[in-house]
């Protein structure tokens, strides 16, 4: 099974919303949150099974996060699913 990555900016305030979305997508396994220079701010992993009792704690950071920077990038991993088509460019 082969990693895909994708990248998303978004601005501080839809941070945790995004990230909330990702986590319940269930194919994504980490998480990146960084800055426009690519300083990285957080890592998330994630498996198969991630209960809101993990999550809790990575959220209030997001959202500490979200309130000191206007402008991220979250870089997401995902894993390709068998018969997925091949991932572009990336």
């Amino acid at each position: 099974m082969e990693n895909i990555k994708e990248e998303f900016r978004v601005k501080g305030e839809e941070l945790v919303e995004k990230v909330k979305q990702l986590i319940n997508e269930g194919n994504v396994r980490r998480v990146i949150i960084k800055d426009n220079s690519g300083k990285v701010y957080l890592e998330i992993p994630l498996t198969f099974g991630v209960i809101g009792a993990f999550v809790a704690p990575w959220l209030a950071a997001v959202g500490a996060i979200a309130a000191m920077v206007a402008d991220l990038k979250i870089e997401v991993v995902r894993n390709e699913e068998p018969g997925d088509p091949p991932a572009s460019g990336s």
